[in-house]
């Protein structure tokens, strides 16, 4: 599978698969999923992305977007960085996590 993302036109409507490594069901847990919906909103407010509908499964995020004014390549880059490093630490921090070793 590519690590590249092909958007031909920046002006278009897509859908996108955000998946965990291995399929590991980390958005069981309300503190993970909150994450993605904190990132979404955050890139929704000040990433000009338009988001048309969204659906959190325990492994994988689906969204259809629009970015304009933006190439949607790099929003879509930024929020999965920004978001996995968030998720990450969360992990690290969270002291009740059962699955914390191989999590991380």
């Amino acid at each position: 599978m590519s690590h590249k993302y092909k958007f031909h036109n920046p002006e278009g409507l897509y859908f996108v698969t955000c998946t965990a490594i291995n399929w590991i069901d980390i958005f069981t847990r309300e503190k993970y999923s909150q994450i993605i919906s904190e990132s979404l909103d955050y890139c929704r407010k000040k990433l000009g992305m338009e988001i048309f509908a969204w659906c959190l499964m325990p492994s994988h995020l689906h969204i259809v977007i629009r970015v304009q004014g933006n190439k949607p390549e790099l929003i879509i880059g930024r929020f999965k960085e920004f978001t996995s490093k968030r998720i990450q630490l969360a992990v690290k921090q969270n002291p009740h996590e059962s699955r914390k070793d191989w999590l991380i």
